[in-house]
């Protein structure tokens, strides 16, 4: 498949033809979605290590005397409680609550990276979060840099990659905690290495200057033989995500719904004093103070049919909201999904029982595909155990 001339190319593109992949268009680029198969990939990175190319995704620098106060303005997480050298997971919310982006935010302070934190965004929002952000930062002593064009970034995931990071240099008491960030070098080339990911393993994601993409991707995958690392493309990575219960924007995550309606309300500290976008009505979720219009639930296919996004959802007979995500899942074995269900014409007890995560558990949904409904339950996430290094 050829490139649409508004889609961006990453440095890795010639490698992932000369590999076979199927290439798509995804967030403004062309992408691999597989190399040898989803299901392969799949497992060979649950089972031992996957290699992907992330080199769409944003990176921003925020610097400047007054970047916590800033960053404790845009996100509804308490910056002030990142440690140096730590990560956090948070949302960007507008001024109504909904969502602009998912983030995580680096404290960088103590990297000698001429920043004070460094952000990863998604690559669909670039150019949505960047204007964003610098509107936001006209009140504030501090300086938003966009370095999305000057890096490229890898991530090395599964039970293999803290072996392969060995093998490269970095012995494994000096490799990067759980959410943690360090500069260092791989076989001389220097990186961030973070200890992060978006498949629910162990593994690393590693940032570096895009002169040096084709040497590190070669290089980790020159352990194929010694570590079974196999190059994995975007089916795969959404298959992983999915059975770890981690949100993709666009799917689980937009502008008119909130962190609370996407149930995220872990990443939203209700001690936080600090005033910022859409605070109102997110902390009146969290605490319960105002209702929620709708809510996003796990859920596993009782019918063999697959439910993707898009598909409308009935529960007892009536229409109450679409599915956001939905695949097979490899590791399970079942076909697994995620759906947004609209309260406003369900049944005021039901509602109430959707809003305890106990009593939701074991709830009939039904699935509209192609034009027959079939049979899910609610389910709690993640799908699978998480085997994060803690």
């Amino acid at each position: 498949m050829e490139a649409d001339i508004q889609d961006k190319k990453t440095f890795l593109y010639d490698e992932h033809l000369k590999l076979g992949a199927k290439m798509v268009p995804f967030g403004g680029w062309m992408m691999p979605v597989q190399y040898e198969g989803i299901i392969k990939e799949h497992n060979a990175t649950r089972n031992f290590a996957g290699l992907f190319d992330v080199s769409h995704m944003g990176e921003v620098y925020v610097r400047g005397k007054e970047s916590l106060e800033y960053l404790q303005k845009i996100v509804p997480q308490d910056i002030s409680t990142l440690k140096e050298g730590c990560a956090i997971y948070c949302q960007l919310p507008n001024k109504d609550g909904g969502l602009i982006d998912d983030l995580i935010i680096y404290n960088v302070k103590n990297i000698d990276i001429e920043a004070d934190y460094f952000i990863v965004i998604n690559a669909s929002r670039i150019d949505f979060d960047i204007p964003f952000m610098k509107e936001e930062a006209k009140n504030f002593n501090v300086e938003i840099v966009n370095k999305s064009d000057d890096f490229s970034m890898l991530a090395l995931q599964g039970p293999n990659a803290k072996y392969i990071i060995q093998k490269m240099g970095v012995e494994f008491e000096l490799q990067p905690k759980f959410f943690t960030i360090q500069k260092t070098e791989l076989n001389k080339i220097p990186v961030l290495l973070t200890r992060t990911g978006y498949t629910g393993e162990d593994g690393f994601e590693i940032v570096f200057e895009n002169k040096y993409a084709k040497e590190l991707w070669n290089m980790i995958l020159s352990f194929k033989d010694e570590f079974s690392v196999v190059p994995v493309g975007l089916g795969a990575r959404d298959t992983l995500r999915l059975e770890a219960g981690l949100p993709l924007y666009g799917h689980e995550l937009d502008e008119n719904t909130t962190p609370i309606e996407s149930s995220l309300g872990f990443f939203v500290p209700k001690e936080k004093k600090e005033d910022y976008n859409g605070k109102t009505l997110i902390l009146a979720q969290k605490l319960k103070q105002k209702p929620l219009r709708k809510k996003l639930f796990a859920f596993v296919m009782e019918d063999r049919q697959i439910a993707r996004n898009g598909y409308d959802v009935y529960i007892e007979g009536k229409k109450a909201g679409y599915v956001t995500s939905g695949a097979p899942s490899p590791t399970l074995g079942k076909n697994i999904g995620f759906c947004m269900i609209e309260f406003e014409n369900l049944d005021s007890n039901l509602v109430t029982r959707l809003n305890n995560n106990q009593e939701s558990l074991g709830i009939i949904i039904q699935v509209m595909v192609r034009n027959k409904l079939y049979n899910a339950r609610i389910t709690k996430k993640p799908f699978v155990k998480k085997n994060y290094e803690k």
